[in-house]
């Protein structure tokens, strides 16, 4: 059983202002129509692999679902993080949770052995009890959401070298053919062998850029990828063998737990085109250019402009005479860096925070369960945004103290509860909710229904809101 786990993480700086903590980049459209976390399931299709186990924060386990509702995905779990850790406490989880549906995939096909009489409870950090035989165990395939793959068949033929390997017990990484000398990633020195899953004779943090040309001239260095692949029982017991505090803490690093502790670790090398798109410059090697090797989306002039990501969202974006920068306008922000200064970014982040600027957490339009909402306009006492609910979806029942709201149906049909009231609004319709008032909107149609509400009072913060029943086990703040 092919288990693929993908790491749904990140803090949304790197890429900023397209990428926020909240809509990470894994979550858009960046080097296709696909988002980057589709374009991680679409390269399994043809692996004959189990739906894929994704380890999200919690925050983002509504973006999670609706994306892979969108490719008609289903997932074998998603696993939330109250916050954000490292990668090997990300593993663990995601290795007790392939166990524990190995074993009821095993009960279901009335496998005797998995299905046997019941064993006495287990700690959350006890390793499940052996069931089947090795080559039938999970084997797990770690990749991370939000990288670039381009040669899809040269992807799938290394993971099929690391699953020969990974069925025999070992623990496999796969190393990137360097195509440069990079400072930005960490490098592994492959052991004599005679592949493909070659032995690991050193893993390398970062070096400095005389050091990375000297491995890159070796042709014996690769560079970290951070995808994996081993039994998740194997990695559960080197964990447990190596890091037993992480087991139970979850605290530490995959590569210091287990990658450089253990004896069987081996590398596949990867020549497919990768790429961690960590910064502006990464993207800009990762998409098409035009002729001035501009890479351009949306409305976007560009006049004697050359080498430059220019990235339009919502208004036109022109330039002139402009080489080697990088320009992103979304709807709240503009970013522009010369592109060899853009992954400075980060520190800009930092300002913005400090300031308790709301634009590194959210876009202007904010996407929840029931479908989005768009801050299109605001004042002292008022604010105008733009719904849209998906067919079939419910905003949870709920009463503000300090705000009314009017709304008006500009396309589809609305079904309105303000308190023992139940009524439907068509197009061109509208209605008003008083202060205090108990409401609900609900698309009962089969089209996108799209609403304008005006908010108007002493206070319109997302918090001051009272839930009292809400389809999505949502609690506390936001509509």
């Amino acid at each position: 059983m092919l288990i693929p786990v993908i790491l749904s993480g990140g803090s949304g700086t790197r890429l900023w202002p397209l990428s926020r903590e909240l809509y990470p980049k894994q979550f858009l459209p960046l080097v296709g129509r696909a988002t980057m976390l589709q374009d991680t399931v679409h390269r399994l299709a043809g692996l004959g692999a189990a739906g894929p186990l994704i380890v999200c924060n919690e925050q983002h386990r509504f973006i999670v679902a609706e994306q892979l509702r969108q490719i008609d995905q289903a997932a074998s779990a998603i696993v939330l993080e109250p916050v954000g850790r490292n990668t090997a406490p990300a593993i663990a989880v995601a290795a007790l949770t392939a166990l524990k549906i190995f074993d009821q995939a095993n009960a279901t096909a009335g496998d005797a052995q998995a299905a046997a009489s019941a064993q006495p409870a287990r700690r959350a950090t006890d390793l499940p009890p052996a069931a089947g035989a090795a080559i039938h165990e999970p084997v797990l395939l770690v990749m991370p959401a939000d990288h670039v793959l381009k040669d899809v068949p040269a992807f799938q033929a290394a993971v099929r070298h690391g699953l020969a390997a990974a069925r025999e017990g070992k623990l496999v990484t796969f190393g990137i053919v360097p195509t440069k000398p990079e400072t930005g990633f960490g490098y592994i020195r492959k052991a004599a062998g005679p592949g493909p899953a070659f032995p690991i004779a050193q893993f390398v943090e970062k070096p400095n850029a005389e050091r990375a040309a000297q491995y890159v001239a070796s042709g014996e260095y690769l560079w970290n990828s951070g995808m994996f692949m081993f039994q998740a029982r194997r990695f559960l017991e080197e964990l447990q063998r190596h890091a037993p505090e992480m087991l139970k803490a979850c605290q530490q690093s995959l590569d210091y737990a287990v990658m450089e502790k253990t004896k069987d670790a081996v590398v596949v090398p990867l020549d497919a085109g990768w790429s961690d798109v960590g910064s502006w410059s990464a993207l800009h090697e990762s998409v098409d250019l035009d002729a001035n090797g501009n890479a351009t989306h949306g409305d976007v002039i560009a006049e004697d402009s050359r080498g430059s990501y220019l990235y339009s969202s919502s208004r036109l974006v022109a330039t002139v005479g402009l080489t080697d920068h990088v320009v992103v306008e979304t709807k709240d922000a503009v970013f522009v860096a010369p592109k060899d200064r853009a992954q400075d970014v980060k520190s800009l982040v930092a300002r913005l925070k400090k300031d308790g600027r709301g634009e590194t957490s959210l876009h202007r339009e904010v996407y929840r369960p029931w479908g989005s909402y768009d801050s299109v306009d605001d004042g002292a006492r008022f604010q105008v945004k733009r719904l849209t609910v998906k067919p079939g979806a419910t905003l949870s029942l709920q009463m503000h103290h300090h705000r009314a709201e009017h709304w008006i149906v500009v396309e589809g049909t609305a079904k309105i509860t303000c308190n023992d009231k139940v009524f439907l609004l068509s197009e061109n319709e509208s209605t008003y909710i008083p202060i205090g008032a108990t409401h609900r909107i609900e698309n009962p149609g089969k089209v996108p229904l799209h609403i304008i509400e005006v908010q108007s009072g002493s206070y319109l913060g997302e918090d001051d809101i009272v839930r009292f029943e809400d389809s999505y086990g949502r609690k506390g703040t936001n509509t």
